[in-house]
């Protein structure tokens, strides 16, 4: 009997094993505060993206690029699924709004165009990825793709991302902004960040979430108070909400000081941890089986709301207090701030205005033509030149005309005239002069002339709208 307990035991804890991997540590220092199964083999999904903006970042410090410089959406970039800005072919953005869309929108369509940017090739882009990781002491990491997509020899740890994002930390403080942005706005659409710990979680400020079948939900969080900032990472959550409510729970564990704290036994740094020789572990089944109700997704609804009041997340988050003690909870809805203006080609002043003028034209009519009303902002930063000319001042001039062109061809008497008289023959205006009463019938002639010219400028706002 003792031995079949036992068995259930080994079996039980193996099962935990494979369950989650947890690790909060300090940035300034290294030290680990807690850790479970922190060095544990893991599925990084879209995690991966913080490696891929730091190597970005290490190229732009090195002068080896800009953030201004132009890159092209490649027909790779562009295969690239589910998650994605979805730009077409030949679309050009600066590395600035890529890394933005990156980061707030996981993007994985934008990791491929700053691995082509940076490297030429998604291949030799991976090679610098594993090359930094090497070099960071990332022992237990190998990266074959810039964006996290299931692949079996993309692999990491907690104990690595915790690594890697205190590198990417201390390295790069003039860029920290990039691990925390609100949320982006491009034309009229906003997209906020997938972290919902930003704006909810008292001093949140960074960094990164993930999900693929085979890793469950993953975050790398960071978190400042008083000056000390820490990082929590949180591998294999069964949704989004329980790896935000998880990776709350470790900040604050963190945060909280411990009187007692000399009678614990000190885990050490964070590069110290023993990696653990095995396979990671996949969850595709318990993430996305068939018992689920809905297939789980990167882009969920995140809403606290959703969680069963009686499941253990839920009394969890209920029960958490803020470090003011007046009863708050832990993880509020907050002020994430407004999010950053992103663009297609060099230029952020004509996406907006082409947006405004597609929707005022659509709105009289039925909702089909929504989608091209804001696909068409982005071929147009493609052709920067066609764009000012259909934007600046030359396209905006014609607006007025057509209304004063309509007034000349219900009232000719009044208005035909003005608008007539230096393009008419000299014996004509002589005519016009002496005699007023017959002006209609002078005007009735060149009417088709005026309707004729209110078509050509017309034109160019019709093909402003296409």
């Amino acid at each position: 009997m003792l031995a079949i307990i036992a068995c259930l035991a080994t079996s039980l804890a193996a099962a935990r094993a494979h369950a989650e991997a947890l690790l909060v540590i300090e940035v300034d220092s290294g030290r680990v505060l807690y850790a479970e199964n922190a060095s544990y083999p893991w599925y990084p999904a879209s995690i991966t993206k913080i490696m891929t903006a730091y190597v970005t970042l290490r190229a732009v410090k090195e002068g080896r690029i800009t953030l201004d410089k132009l890159i092209p959406v490649s027909p790779n970039a562009v295969a690239q699924q589910p998650v994605k800005m979805g730009f077409p072919t030949g679309t050009i953005l600066t590395v600035d709004n890529a890394l933005k869309m990156l980061m707030v929108k996981s993007a994985n369509d934008m990791a491929v165009v700053l691995a082509e940017g940076v490297a030429g090739s998604i291949e030799d882009f991976a090679d610098q990825m594993n090359q930094t990781a090497r070099r960071l002491g990332m022992t237990q990491s190998n990266f074959v793709n810039p964006n996290g997509l299931p692949a079996d020899e993309q692999i990491t740890s907690a104990r690595d991302m915790a690594i890697l994002a205190r590198a990417a930390i201390r390295e790069f403080p003039e860029y920290d902004h990039y691990w925390h942005l609100p949320g982006i706005r491009m034309g009229k659409k906003v997209i906020r960040n997938y972290n919902t710990l930003l704006g909810r979680y008292a001093g949140a400020d960074g960094m990164k979430t993930g999900f693929i079948c085979a890793s469950g939900f993953n975050l790398v969080a960071t978190a400042t108070r008083d000056g000390k900032r820490l990082i929590a990472v949180v591998l294999g959550a069964p949704s989004s909400a329980v790896r935000a409510v998880k990776a709350a729970q470790l900040l604050e564990r963190g945060f909280q000081s411990n009187p007692l704290s000399w009678l614990t036994p000190s885990l050490g740094t964070v590069d110290a941890l023993q990696p653990v020789n095995a396979t990671p572990p996949n969850l595709r089944e318990e993430m996305c089986g068939k018992h689920r109700k809905r297939p789980a997704a990167e882009n969920e609804d995140d809403s606290f709301a959703n969680l069963p009041s009686d499941s253990p997340y839920a009394v969890f988050l209920s029960s958490l207090r803020a470090p003011n003690g007046k009863g708050a909870t832990l993880l509020q809805d907050g002020q994430l701030g407004e999010p950053v203006v992103v663009f297609t080609g060099t230029k952020p002043q004509p996406v907006p205005q082409l947006a405004a003028t597609s929707s005022k034209a659509i709105k009289p009519g039925s909702k089909t033509p929504a989608k091209p009303a804001i696909a068409a902002t982005i071929p147009t930063t493609v052709k920067p030149a066609s764009l000012v000319a259909g934007s600046g001042a030359a396209g905006d001039t014609p607006k007025p005309r057509p209304r004063s062109n309509a007034t000349v061809a219900k009232t000719p008497p009044t208005n035909a005239p003005k608008t007539i008289a230096p393009k008419t023959a000299s014996p004509s205006n002589a005519t016009a002069k002496s005699t007023p009463a017959a002006g209609p019938k002078t005007v009735q002639k060149p009417a088709p002339k005026a309707a004729q010219k209110t078509s050509h400028a017309q034109k160019p706002k019709a093909e402003e709208k296409q």
